[in-house]
């Protein structure tokens, strides 16, 4: 009967666990060793409330598209996590109070996505196609023509 107990317990417990993707924004001028231990910080947390980190990705350092806390650029991770609502919620208390931290969000899943996210993928195939970023290459824009119906600067004259 106490196995019994301890079954619907466990299976109790797993029903309150909710699937959730962390994104957290560190300032532009840290390093990665010191942006891997915020990821390594807001693993802790989550295992000590009971709940398990599933993945990890690092981003990398990406451009911001507006100025945040004077920081035009700042490093991108992402934790997948498997853990009830109160351990979010000491994770977000947490990341908030971090000064490291610049901007964060928790969102909650039905299921999370199984292999790489969107943003490695993306990486991936500028990767495969040579780019460097991910505007792809200049010839994508048509041609411009010899454009000579335009008279140029040293044949105008100035009035």
């Amino acid at each position: 009967m106490i196995g019994t107990a301890s079954a619907i317990g466990q299976m109790k417990e797993d029903a309150n666990m909710a699937l959730y993707e962390h994104v957290f924004l560190a300032r532009q001028d840290l390093a990665q060793a010191q942006v891997d231990a915020l990821a390594e910080a807001a693993t802790k947390i989550v295992e000590d409330g009971k709940g398990k980190v599933v993945k990890t990705e690092t981003w990398g350092l990406r451009s911001l598209a507006y100025r945040i806390a004077k920081n035009r650029k700042a490093h991108y991770v992402m934790l997948q996590i498997d853990a009830p609502a109160g351990v979010v919620a000491e994770l977000e208390r947490q990341t908030a109070i971090n000064e490291d931290v610049i901007r964060y969000m928790t969102i909650r899943f039905d299921e999370l996505e199984q292999g790489p996210s969107a943003m490695m993928r993306r990486g991936e195939r500028n990767e495969r196609d040579g780019r460097r970023d991910g505007r792809g290459d200049r010839g994508d824009r048509g041609d411009r023509g010899d454009r000579g119906d335009r008279p140029r600067r040293e044949d105008r004259e100035f009035a």
